[in-house]
């Protein structure tokens, strides 16, 4: 095990040791930042969703910025805009909090599709457009984004295109009775989430380590059978008869680098096909869409993705 993966693991269990109840979605989204792809987590409120983003940016000294969308927030109050002064008779750029390394996009249905579609360029290219100048962002640049998935009225649902921009999509559940009971004795020794002051915690890590992370992560070996399987699932989500659209070749190529990273934090230079399954909910579940008839049958996406890992046989 390498020294970048210990502290991807110190950083995982400081995670679990304020965000309880959570190991899998911690797991998930630590895949997903050594693979540099955008999260979208959804969840109930309550759940420990921005929290837990707040921490992590902590954790590895990142800069971060939070953005609360609304219906009135506009693209320029995202990306920035050229503002005149009057003294030096010029216009200079007041930069927008998507000039950052690590942005929460909280409850980003709630704000309008232009707004929503502001994020693509970013998300996509790592740089950002102002009158014709374009400018990047930094070398870490991800995109946190959060939805509740119970508020339907007043919402803006995002389309397939922005959906797929999203490497994985976390779900944040509720916690067990076990860590729900250690999060009252928390709060009996004075813990409170809204006032959790992050200055007491001690960073883990640094964004080059995560950047190293990274590097590391692209000389994981993968057998040219695990290639076949990953094809072979693939092909098998496009022609499922549940499925209405498959996974897309964009999700193709990040299933492959997920199943790197996850292997990577296992301490393995090579993939296996258990590697290839743990990272399929989280990368499947937002791209594929169920059709209707599927939907009146009460079938849930996961559900699909679980039937169609059994489906596809395993490489020996």
């Amino acid at each position: 095990m390498t020294n970048d993966n210990t502290i991807f693991h110190r950083i995982s269990q400081t995670l679990g040791k304020v965000v309880l109840g959570q190991s899998t979605v911690v797991q998930q989204l630590l895949v997903a930042l050594l693979s540099g792809g955008h999260v979208i987590i959804e969840g109930v409120p309550g759940t420990g969703k921005t929290l837990l983003v707040k921490v992590l940016a902590k954790l590895m000294q990142a800069d971060f910025r939070r953005v609360q969308l609304t219906p009135d927030i506009l693209p320029s109050d995202i990306l920035g805009t050229n503002i005149f002064d009057l003294n030096s008779r010029s216009f200079t750029l007041k930069q927008g909090p998507i000039f950052t390394e690590i942005l929460l996009a909280d409850e980003i249905n709630r704000t309008p599709p232009k707004t929503q579609a502001a994020l693509l360029e970013a998300m996509e290219e790592q740089q950002v457009t102002l009158d014709g100048e374009s400018l990047p962002l930094p070398d870490l640049f991800w995109v946190i984004a959060t939805q509740n998935p119970l508020e339907f009225e007043g919402t803006y649902p995002l389309p397939e295109a922005q959906l797929d921009r999203f490497l994985f999509k976390l779900v944040v559940d509720y916690p067990d009775t076990a860590a729900e009971k250690q999060m009252l004795l928390n709060v009996q020794k004075g813990f409170r989430a809204k006032r959790f002051d992050l200055e007491r915690l001690k960073p883990v890590a640094t964004v080059g380590h995560i950047l190293n992370g990274r590097k590391a992560v692209q000389a994981v070996d993968v057998d040219e059978k695990i290639l076949d399987y990953l094809l072979a699932l693939v092909a098998g989500s496009r022609n499922h008869g549940d499925l209405a659209l498959g996974a897309s070749p964009r999700a193709t190529a990040t299933w492959l680098q997920t199943s790197k990273a996850y292997a990577w934090l296992a301490g393995r230079n090579y993939v296996t096909p258990d590697d290839v399954k743990a990272v399929a909910p989280p990368l499947l579940r937002h791209r594929l869409i169920l059709k209707p008839e599927a939907q009146l049958d009460g079938l849930m996406v996961d559900g699909v993705i679980a039937s169609l890992l059994k489906q596809v046989p395993v490489p020996r």
